[in-house]
């Protein structure tokens, strides 16, 4: 007999002695319901048929917005093409060099990008000046939706709390029967997994058997996000029409989600309805930016880019209803060639879900009216940042996926759109060192006297100024008119001018957002552009858990993550000057930003800031001043689970304490196929040694490192050599076994 089956024949054992009686759990305990299977079938992106894609069931309500289309497309086309001979004039003046033609190259890329948010606003605009966009009210259900919220490694104070608050409101409108909730955690700290199962179990008890509230957890993470959700759907997705996906930051209204609920059943061509969420409950300066913009700025974007997409829209990966089977049958993701960034899974998972289900004939579109669908923002510029490095990477990876077979146009916009939005930060670097050396070459470098072509004058590089200076504040004034856009239907809305604080003080908000938008802007172009030259030489980004509370991050962090920008800011700013005081004053707006980065990143998390703006009505919306009773609900609840103390608790010390617990954890995990002879799982067998040798419960706790914690509470042997530990004191000096 080998040295492991030893151990697990003393393991066996010690499991088989009697535990004390303690109380059973009190009602029938199934965690989740049985399993109804759906088949998800691994998409390809290389075939597809025409034949293939289903025919719409109401055609005459299926209407391509060309109109709509042509004029934003054509609109941004034809600015395209302006922007671009006035810059060629400007350069053009004599004869013009290749840095200059470079120059030029870039200014029409990045001038596309924002002529295009430009006209999609002016669209988004006049829709909502008018009342032309009007969301469907029907209220009565039929089918059975199921709310699924994805959690890794989150707070459960503040998950479980959304959780109740989204379920009392559903249960609010009467229609709550038609609705089941489903928690499907894909966390890997095991203290966080314990507490996760401690407040559900207490959630569960505190609403009873006929909650319909349901908890799984997945021994592991693969494909991340995605993978969570298509495990839940291909093992329980039959029970349900249709599912309402969630983030662990979400807020839905009762009245939200039965209003998208009927939604997809009055359209029997939907497969997704996405909301727009609003931004509530944050409170450091940088997140009031976000939140303020987001709420004034945000819905004329949103409502644009849901004109012009029609049926053939997008999908952000949460807020949004989707119709199940469809979901099964189309939005099964391959992975990628090669190794990440570029190879692996797909990072970010939503827009191809979104462009696979509407391949197949399934609609995808938004609903930007439906008020009720809420999120959070991260708290600091460093936060965001660490949240962009994700994006970028997923967006990215999106160049692969492009080309798909069988894609609608619209959805390779989108697409593109996506990358560009990252892409526009390395041009917009180009662009400004590309400026930079054509004001070195017209300041040092020798004139050419001696050309192939005959002239009377040397030839060196020259512009326009007056045609430069018009350019640039076209440029300027279609880079802000989104904004302006929502400041005036803010202004005209009495109600909502109000409760933003006031005419003057929104006005004085808008350009605060505006200035510090601008002197921010720097930091994240170089970062964005950082991150996009990482992901070209083939760097991968890890999926760490986002930080949601308001908090400042300590400043040595900020001073290690910022000081490479200040440094560029304090060369950029003393070689311009050194070259020319015009081109200083010219890129002074970006040097500011670098050489200011660590105290603006400093002040982007400060809590007292935020706060000090809120008392004096500034960067305000209407969400703070009459909170959405489900907010106050959740932040109530959060409050109240919080004192239970499960997130700040060890898990395996709540195990072994908690009979009840323990038989809870138990039943809920899967169960696992038994080793073949001479397989040997090196974690198990180190774990296992480290419970046989512990003399107590904190020998085991101090000795156990966190993959071994996994370990054991993946393994009902392992989890019943640890209740048979007795209590105590750590073992003299708590060292480790020899071995």
């Amino acid at each position: 007999m080998d040295v492991v089956s030893m151990q697990e024949a003393v393991v066996d054992e010690i499991v088989r002695k009697p535990e004390p009686e303690t109380a059973a759990w009190p009602v029938p305990f199934e965690a989740t319901p049985p399993e109804n299977r759906l088949e998800m079938p691994v998409q390809s992106f290389r075939r597809w048929k025409g034949p293939e894609r289903r025919a719409p069931a109401a055609p005459k309500a299926w209407r391509t917005p060309w109109l709509a289309r042509l004029f934003v497309f054509g609109g941004a086309w034809a600015l395209t093409a302006y922007g671009a001979w006035e810059m060629y004039n400007v350069v053009s003046v004599s004869r013009t060099t290749f840095l200059q033609y470079v120059l030029l190259l870039l200014f029409t890329i990045n001038f596309s990008w924002i002529a295009l948010a430009f006209t999609s606003a002016i669209l988004g605009f006049v829709t909502l000046l008018f009342g032309l966009l009007k969301s469907p009210r029907a209220e009565t259900l039929t089918e059975k939706t199921v709310v699924v919220m994805p959690i890794y490694n989150e707070s459960t104070a503040r998950t479980f709390a959304a959780l109740a608050a989204i379920r009392e409101s559903v249960e609010a409108t009467g229609l709550g029967e038609h609705f089941d909730y489903f928690i499907v955690s894909d966390t890997t700290n095991p203290d966080i997994w314990v507490a996760e199962e401690r407040a559900f179990l207490a959630l569960r008890q505190r609403l009873g058997p006929e909650a319909r509230i349901y908890y799984r957890h997945r021994p592991k993470n693969h494909h991340r996000k995605a993978g969570n959700i298509a495990d839940f759907v291909t093992r329980w997705g039959g029970h349900y029409a249709h599912m309402v996906v969630l983030d662990a930051d979400s807020l839905m209204t009762g009245t939200c989600i039965v209003r998208l609920a009927a939604a997809m059943e009055a359209d029997p061509d939907a497969g997704i309805i996405q909301s727009l969420p609003l931004i509530i409950n944050r409170n450091t300066f940088f997140a009031r930016l976000q939140q303020f913009a987001a709420r004034v700025y945000g819905p004329v974007i949103a409502t644009g880019l849901a004109v012009w997409s029609g049926r053939d829209g997008n999908y952000w990966g949460h807020n949004a209803i989707i119709r199940t089977k469809a979901f099964a049958d189309h939005c099964g993701l391959p992975d990628l060639k090669g190794k990440p960034p570029f190879g692996g899974h797909v990072l970010s998972h939503d827009f191809v879900e979104a462009a696979l289900i509407r391949r197949a004939g399934w609609s995808v579109y938004m609903l930007p009216d439906l008020t009720g669908s809420y999120e959070e923002s991260p708290p600091s510029l460093i936060d965001i940042a660490t949240r962009d490095r994700r994006w970028c990477q997923g967006n990215l990876q999106h160049s692969r996926i492009i080309g798909a077979k069988g894609l609608l146009l619209a959805t390779r916009q989108h697409f593109a759109t996506g990358m560009m939005a990252y892409l526009a930060s390395p041009f917009w670097l180009m662009q400004l060192v590309v400026g930079i050396l054509i004001v070195l070459q017209v300041n040092y470098a020798r004139p050419e006297y001696f050309t192939q072509e005959f002239t009377l004058f040397p030839v060196w590089p020259r512009f326009d100024p007056e045609r430069a200076l018009n350019l640039f504040a076209l440029t300027m004034a279609i880079l802000l008119a989104p904004k302006l856009f929502g400041l005036l239907l803010t202004l005209f809305d009495g109600k909502l001018r109000r409760a933003c604080g006031g005419g003057i003080r929104l006005t004085l908000s808008a350009l605060l957002e505006v200035l510090f938008s601008a002197i921010f802007a720097p930091i994240m172009m170089v970062i964005q552009s950082g991150s996009v030259f990482q992901i070209l030489l083939g760097r991968d980004t890890g999926w760490n858990p986002q930080r949601r509370d308001d908090g400042s991050i300590p400043f040595k962090d900020i001073v290690r993550r910022h000081r490479t920008h200040t440094m560029l800011g304090l060369v950029a700013g003393l070689s311009a000057f050194m070259i020319a005081t015009s081109l200083f004053a010219w890129m002074s707006p970006t040097i500011v930003g670098l050489v200011l980065a660590i105290p603006l990143s400093w002040a982007s998390g400060q809590l007292a800031l935020g706060l000090w703006l809120k008392r004096h009505n500034l960067l305000v919306t209407p969400e703070e001043g009459a909170p959405p009773p489900i907010a106050t609900r959740a932040n109530a609840l959060q409050a109240e689970f919080a004192k239970a103390g499960h997130d700040d608790a060890d898990g395996l010390l709540a195990l072994h304490a908690d009979q009840v617990l323990r038989s809870a954890h138990e039943s809920m995990l899967p169960q696992v196929q038994p080793r073949r002879r001479g397989e040997i799982e090196p974690e198990r067998a180190v774990a296992q040694a480290k419970l046989i040798d512990a003399e107590t419960v904190s020998d085991a706790m101090i000795w156990l490192k966190p993959k071994e914690r996994m370990v054991v509470l993946h393994d009902r042997a392992l989890l019943g050599l640890l209740a048979n530990l007795p209590e105590g004191p750590a073992h003299a000096g708590a060292e480790a076994p020899a071995r």
